[in-house]
């Protein structure tokens, strides 16, 4: 049987419903759960925004080392997944606007501010960075002065989009858009950096996100029924939403639900969306544990939710020969593919 060949990934279809079931869900829970200077429209946004999140960095990992990246599957995710992020980041710009209460005039200044800047990142500053991307992959060498380039233009970022009313993250990922996509220059980041980041900021991350989370607070029978509503919000939106979209647009059904399973990992995505959240007084330590949980679980879900919809004698049947050729003979490089997304 012929299969479509679609055009466009399921970006809509992995963010609306999560983001219509999660709002539709918080009016149910505001009076319990949210603090008494956010509005019930707010609130009902931060909870679906945040249940519309894929953790893209795991569902990339994932495709790459099961050399799917170059599938129509592993294509049509990545960049759904890569979108959907993005979406869900300009998302959380626009509602710490709103919640700063400022008055619609303030709102629509950040909102355009935030606009220009992402359009100066990723037009001007990155055509500039560039001839530094590609004499890295000419040369070989990335030092210090590179280094110190880099670092400074994602902090700088992320002091003005905090100047300008929105969180730092968006400065920070907006810069992470516009870097060179050299798969040289992004080896040499990327191998800079992980030391860092594995060994002290990401230890610092979760254990601040630890320290945050008060299981005991929705022990009880009276917080069960909430966290459940907010899981299966954001499971079947995720879930669902994606396999349907999928086998929409002419994927089986095996396939539709592995995708559905991968979408549906939110990973380090969410705990960055609800600690700014938690950070600028939108949600309460409850609410903040509960979406903890909903991570942590269809996390974990993700990859079994992928085996059992695809098992390898299947997995193995997707992948065209050709691609899968030439990532193995070296000609084409696997860190090519998420600029592509």
């Amino acid at each position: 049987m012929a299969r479509r060949t679609p055009r466009t990934p399921p970006t809509v279809s992995g963010i609306v419903p999560s983001l219509l079931l999660g709002a539709g869900a918080a009016p149910l829970l505001y009076d319990r759960l949210s603090r008494p200077d956010v509005t019930p429209f707010e609130f009902a946004l931060f909870v679906g925004g945040a249940l519309s999140i894929t953790a893209f960095p795991m569902l990339a990992r994932i495709l790459y080392e099961r050399r799917l990246q170059n599938s129509p599957i592993g294509r049509m995710t990545l960049l759904g997944a890569s979108l959907d992020d993005a979406a869900a980041w300009c998302f959380l710009a626009v509602l710490s606007a709103m919640h700063t209460g400022a008055g619609a005039l303030h709102v629509l200044r950040t909102i355009a501010l935030t606009a220009l800047f992402a359009l100066v990142m990723l037009t001007v500053v990155a055509r500039l960075l560039r001839p530094m991307g590609a004499r890295v992959e000419r040369t070989g060498h990335f030092g210090f002065d590179q280094m110190y380039v880099i670092v400074g233009i994602v902090l700088l970022a992320g002091l003005f989009t905090d100047y300008i009313g929105i969180y730092s993250v968006f400065g920070g990922f907006i810069a992470g858009l516009a870097m060179p996509r050299n798969p040289a220059f992004r080896e040499a980041v990327h191998s800079r950096m992980m030391d860092l980041v594995c060994v002290l900021l990401l230890p610092i991350f979760f254990a601040f996100s630890g320290l945050n989370t008060e299981l005991g607070g929705i022990a009880g029978w009276a917080m069960i029924g909430p966290f459940l509503l907010i899981f299966a919000a954001g499971f079947i939106g995720k879930y669902a939403g994606c396999a349907l979209a999928m086998r929409g647009v002419g994927f089986s059904w095996r396939e539709s639900w592995a995708v559905g399973g991968l979408m549906n990992a939110r990973g380090l995505m969410i705990l960055n969306f609800i600690n700014i959240g938690l950070a600028q007084g939108m949600i309460t330590k409850d609410v903040f544990s509960m979406l903890v949980l909903v991570a942590v679980i269809t996390t974990a879900g993700a990859m079994p939710l992928y085996r059992w919809a695809l098992p390898e004698r299947l997995e193995r049947q997707m992948s065209p020969p050709a691609p899968e050729s030439k990532v193995a003979s070296g000609s084409i490089s696997p860190e090519a593919e998420p600029a592509q997304a």
